[in-house]
């Protein structure tokens, strides 16, 4: 068995190649060729943690295996450490054995900004320039810094409930040479092109009556039963798209517009498929498109398996008789 440490990720693991692995992906789950099995995440009841495991297979591929971890929220705190913590496990589909145990911090803040990014390749209008950001914590940098790779930005705007986080997005701003404001959520939804709202809560913060037409947004926060980003009615005013259905419905934003009854499991529709060619996704300049991005397993699977190829072919992979 392979094991590829969270130490070794930073030097291997490109936005490119973390892009390419999970456009990949989404388009081989829309063509039946890849398919996530259900999430277990839970709340453990010891440091206010969420655990859980994501998982799935691609046959096309060939690539099965789980991503374990969660959210712990007091680490940074208390011990310094990131508050997502999680490992992936790659395994052989034709023997069962496992194959790469590889460090799955880092990865999954690169895959989560992979697949916002790739929601305003095929979703935002080609003329967006201003950008903003609800949530400056620490995967918002790399929710930022790829969603600039996709447009021709010429400004970034945030929002985060505690205001002394902002200067995190102001740098990234600044690395790319972009003028930072911080602005009012109904400031936001009226200036902003694309929004990507990456945070924990479970209560809504961007409203319907703050978002103009022809807005896209990537909605990266809801992964559990309960917690929320968007007002429901929202959704009910856009084109909704997502990584997968039925998280989408269950786990992801979307479980609060079909509980309000404002939007049935019919409206919600793959990312997958626009990628394909067989959704025509953003119709006109005026839509506003939401991306329920949910996280899924397959997006772990997709990056881990690519991080083993390299540290292979660096010589950065331990090798060990398991």
């Amino acid at each position: 068995m392979l094991i590829v440490p969270e130490r070794e990720i930073a030097n291997l693991m490109t936005r490119t190649a973390a892009f390419d692995a999970v456009e990949q992906v989404f388009a081989a789950m829309a063509a039946g060729d890849a398919y996530n099995f259900p999430v277990v995440r839970e709340a453990i009841g010891h440091e206010d943690a969420l655990y859980g495991f994501k998982g799935g297979f691609d046959q096309a591929g060939l690539t099965l295996g789980l991503k374990a971890g969660g959210y712990w929220p007091n680490n940074l705190e208390k011990r310094g450490l990131i508050n997502h913590q999680s490992t992936v496990f790659l395994f052989d589909p034709d023997t069962g054995k496992p194959t790469a145990m590889v460090g799955g911090n880092l990865l999954t803040a690169l895959r989560t900004a992979a697949a916002s990014s790739v929601s305003i390749k095929h979703l935002a209008r080609p003329d967006a320039k201003v950008i903003g950001m609800i949530g400056a914590g620490h995967q918002s940098t790399f929710q930022l810094r790829a969603a600039l790779e996709q447009r021709n930005f010429e400004k970034v705007i945030g929002w985060n409930y505690h205001p002394d986080m902002l200067p995190n997005l102001e740098k990234v701003a600044a690395e790319a040479g972009l003028p930072f404001e911080a602005v009012a959520l109904d400031q936001m939804g009226h200036d902003a092109d694309v929004i990507i709202s990456i945070t924990s809560a479970f209560a809504p913060s961007l409203m319907d009556a703050h978002v103009s037409s022809g807005t896209h947004i990537a909605c990266m926060g809801t992964d559990t039963k309960g917690k929320q980003e968007l007002d429901p009615a929202l959704l009910a005013r856009a084109k909704v798209f997502t990584d997968e259905v039925a998280q989408s419905i269950s786990i992801g934003e979307a479980q609060h517009a079909i509980a309000a009854g404002l939007i049935a499991q019919s409206d919600v529709r793959q990312l997958g498929a626009v990628i394909n060619g067989t959704d025509p996704g953003r119709t006109t300049a005026d839509d506003i498109t939401i991306f329920d991005g949910t996280g899924v397993g397959l997006q772990d699977l997709a990056v881990a398996a690519s991080v083993v190829e390299l540290a292979v072919a660096q010589g950065v992979a331990i090798d060990v008789d398991f």
